[in-house]
């Protein structure tokens, strides 16, 4: 069988590693990773370089957009900025990781390099019902960007983005994952550490929340 083209964008975290593994059953893969000044920025390149190697990907993009650090706005490059502790704060306000109108920009970049190189598909890992409530995770904001793409590439050209694990739980992409073997043991959640994650900030207290109500041992080292 002849497999489609895909470009997923894999930031290291678990689920855009369980994305690539859902795009792996039916395309071949494009991995794209984004730097953009983040704090474990290094942590997360190491764990995008593990999952393409595990799915053995020869074609990948590794993007600097560094001036997002410059614009600021967000706890997870501003490093006067504080990463909140606690996922308390879900439901009554976007908290101060969300990295203004990020997957815009990583989404430009994933359009363009599959406008060259001839992918009709772009994954990514956004989760919307799970989630710290990103604006830019949303179902309405991905069907907003399927619309751009329509109008601004070539008349020939056909993306579509795609988001397999936007209405999932937390639950739900360990469960997947596992079923689809994707590599768990090689991804990186935390905001705030490189070596060991600090089981605090809501990238951990989510990914934990996940495993705990799968019944399965999170393999990621955690701060005592």
């Amino acid at each position: 069988m002849n497999k489609g083209f895909a470009i997923i964008l894999v930031s290291g975290g678990m689920d855009s590693c369980v994305t690539a593994a859902i795009a792996n059953r039916e395309y071949a893969m494009a991995l794209l990773h984004v730097n953009y000044g983040q704090r474990t920025e290094a942590r997360e390149l190491k764990a995008f370089t593990t999952i393409a190697d595990y799915y053995k990907v020869k074609r990948r993009l590794v993007a600097d957009i560094s001036y997002l650090k410059e614009i600021g706005g967000s706890s997870l490059i501003d490093q006067k900025m504080k990463i909140e502790h606690s996922s308390s704060f879900r439901g009554r306000k976007i908290p101060s990781t969300y990295v203004p109108f990020r997957n815009t920009h990583f989404l430009a970049i994933a359009t363009s390099w599959a406008e060259v190189i001839g992918a009709d598909t772009i994954f990514i890992g956004a989760v919307e019902q799970d989630s710290s409530g990103y604006p830019d995770c949303r179902l309405s904001y991905f069907r907003a960007f399927n619309k751009l793409i329509g109008q601004g590439t070539k008349p020939e050209t056909r993306i579509t983005v795609k988001t397999p694990l936007i209405s999932m739980s937390k639950r739900d992409i360990v469960i997947k994952g596992l079923k689809l073997e994707a590599p768990f043991h090689l991804t990186w959640s935390c905001y705030k550490e490189s070596k060991r994650a600090c089981g605090r900030c809501d990238s951990c207290i989510l990914r934990l929340k996940g495993f705990s109500e799968a019944g399965i041992k999170d393999p990621t080292p955690y701060k005592k």
